[in-house]
């Protein structure tokens, strides 16, 4: 199982807790690989070249598979024509948080003094095109407001300047930002899910406040396209008996099940790039 990313992070957790159990329901074991670099595109494109056999699998995410479609002009592989989806995995929205001492207590907040002070607020990403820095274009635009983007290498550097005071705000993931914010580090602005989250029911889902915001992270399982229809069928057959006996660590992360099914995927596939192609387009943005 190729994960385009470093270990430690959102893909990388949702791959190995599901491998363990594919290993289980395949009768074999399910490694998890590792090939991060340029956005995910290194193991993106090893797996999109790999023998279409089944014993070659993605996990594909919202950066691979929807923002980098928009962002790069010479992409190295197709999303939509070199892979077949096999299951959704893992969601999870992010939270908006601000350093305490910018008084900000809640989203009306932010925005009132956004408008009354442009450009002068600053939120934190782990680089440009990355999804923390697209959750901001798209509060931003849809908000009304100036906000200025302070990237950083990776996301936790991101975070550490938001904790220190030195950025004001950041669209940060739960795993990461929540401790901070249970422990009175970071204040907790909204939720960048649609609506609030069970397990989090006194923090406001931003869209309560912003109409539209809506920013979740997401994995899916692909493989490359030519892969035999069985293969695939059992492949989402081990995926979907797997996700009800990882849920529960999901719930602890701060993740979702994303169970949709391969005809799903792909429908949910199309709407994230059209969804994020607009936001980069519409921000200027470019990775090349």
């Amino acid at each position: 199982m190729i994960v385009a990313f470093a270990p430690g992070g959102f893909t990388d957790i949702a791959a190995r807790l599901l491998a363990e159990r594919l290993s289980v329901a395949l009768g074999q074991p399910v490694t998890v690989d590792n090939r991060a670099g340029a956005a995910g595109i290194i193991g993106t494109e090893a797996a999109a070249r790999s023998a279409p056999d089944g014993y070659t699998v993605l996990m594909g995410t919202i950066s691979t598979h929807a923002m980098n479609v928009g962002l790069y002009r010479n992409l190295t592989y197709d999303p939509m024509a070199d892979f077949a989806p096999v299951s959704g995995v893992a969601t999870s929205p992010n939270l908006l948080v601000a350093h305490p001492s910018k008084g900000i207590r809640d989203v009306a907040g932010l925005i009132e003094r956004a408008k009354a002070e442009p450009g002068v607020l600053s939120y934190g990403s782990g680089g440009n095109g990355t999804s923390s820095h697209l959750a901001g274009e798209l509060f931003k635009s849809l908000a009304g407001v100036d906000l200025l983007h302070v990237p950083s290498r990776s996301t936790a550097p991101a975070a550490s300047a938001v904790l220190a005071g030195q950025v004001d705000l950041m669209f940060d993931t739960l795993p990461s930002s929540l401790p901070h914010a249970r422990e009175g580090r970071l204040t907790p602005l909204g939720v960048t899910s649609t609506r609030r989250l069970a397990e989090l029911p006194i923090i406001p889902a931003v869209a309560e406040t912003v109409p539209g915001f809506e920013m979740g992270v997401w994995t899916a399982l692909f493989v490359p396209a030519a892969t035999p229809r069985p293969i695939i069928d059992r492949l989402n057959a081990a995926t979907r008996d797997a996700l009800p006996q990882i849920s529960g660590r999901f719930a602890e992360l701060g993740l979702e099940p994303l169970t949709l099914g391969p005809q799903d995927t792909t429908t949910y596939l199309r709407a994230e790039i059209g969804k994020w192609t607009q936001v980069i387009r519409s921000a200027g943005i470019s990775a090349d």
